[in-house]
């Protein structure tokens, strides 16, 4: 691991928060601008120099951010910013993952346990809280309270009538945006997804895949998150799509129901060819993997695997990715045998964790 990047825990992977057998994690962002600086867009190298200097100095202010450590993304190597990205730290645009490859100047992050501020991003601070399970309103408080902290030592861009001002019109407003990632293959096994989806849509919901925009769904992980913010409040944007997140559970639930009664034969075998291949294959894509933890985890859900520490497979969410696993195996991304390395991960830390029950 690299020296500039802290080894800190993630506690959203612990599999400890409420509803934790559908819904893994929940994030809650908070886009703000610095009052009078140029937005992106027309901001300088120089612009976004400053924007870091200037909140570096109100977080080493603030209390809550006492343990927290700065990266600057520019100066760091393409696997390492990748593996801040799985850890869901950064965004892929922040961390320079598009096909150019090229980190904009000024790109930096704060990281403390629950909580990451981007830098320079698509507006100049975006604050985000993580946290295990179906949290709203934690997650929302861990977000509101740095927002309020940094809010009393730095200006923020704000119109008495629009509210906070921000780089893209849709984030105009609160700066909210609350998501939920939530695991649904009862839905995708029973061919209703299709429809929930497009219902979630009509009422100002929408989805993405795990890495969030532009991101294809895998392993049956959708991101629900709410589409525009303006004229609403937190609360009316936390409790809308609270409402709609438990709807879709009980759907879910449903779904899995009708596969217990109408197909009980074929269920478990999904579920034990998924375990049984996680615990002996010798090469896996990412993609197999996350397809065969879905399984898992719903085999976990629904009873059939009672003994499957859920906080094991939320890690293997992460572990089994790219750059976790070319970082624990000391190679790197053009590795040919990373498939390799990620069977091996895979089976030893099933077989650790299971050994610890």
């Amino acid at each position: 691991m690299d020296p500039l990047v802290p080894g800190r825990p993630t506690p959203w992977l612990d599999g400890d928060g409420p509803m934790s057998h559908l819904v893994l994690s929940t994030r809650v962002r908070l886009a703000r601008n610095l009052a009078e600086r140029a937005f992106w867009g027309r901001n300088t190298p120089l612009d976004r120099e400053s924007v870091v200097r200037t909140v570096e100095a109100a977080v080493r202010d603030v209390p809550e951010l006492s343990d927290a450590s700065l990266l600057r993304l520019d100066g760091l190597p393409r696997l390492t910013r990748l593996w801040l990205h799985e850890r869901q730290t950064v965004s892929r645009e922040l961390a320079g993952l598009e096909a150019s490859g090229k980190v904009r100047s000024g790109a930096a992050v704060v990281i403390a346990p629950s909580l990451s501020v981007m830098l320079n991003e698509e507006d100049h601070l975006r604050m985000q809280g993580l946290r295990s399970g179906f949290a709203l309103e934690g997650a929302y408080a861990d977000t509101d309270s740095i927002d309020q902290a940094l809010g009393q030592r730095l200006s923020f861009a704000f119109h008495p009538e629009f509210g906070y001002l921000t780089s893209c019109p849709t984030n105009v407003g609160t700066g909210l945006r609350a998501s939920v990632l939530i695991h649904l293959p009862g839905l995708v096994l029973t061919r209703e997804i299709t429809k929930v989806l497009q219902g979630l849509a009509q009422v100002g919901l929408t989805y993405r895949g795990l890495y969030g925009e532009g991101s294809e769904v895998l392993g049956n992980l959708f991101q629900l998150s709410n589409q525009t913010t303006l004229g609403k409040s937190e609360g009316e944007l936390l409790d809308h799509l609270g409402r709609l997140v438990r709807q879709v559970m009980e759907y879910e639930e449903r779904a899995r129901d009708v596969l217990r009664r109408d197909a009980p034969n074929a269920l478990d075998d999904k579920v034990w060819r998924a375990w049984g291949l996680l615990r002996h294959a010798r090469s896996m894509s990412f993609e197999e993997t996350l397809n065969l933890l879905s399984g898992v985890r719903l085999g976990l859900g629904m009873g059939i695997l009672p003994d499957v520490p859920l906080h094991t497979l939320n890690r293997l969410l992460v572990m089994a990715q790219n750059a976790h696993v070319a970082r624990a195996a000391g190679t790197d991304l053009d590795d040919d045998l990373l498939p390799v390395h990620r069977a091996q991960l895979v089976r030893q830390m099933l077989e650790h964790d299971g050994e610890g029950r």
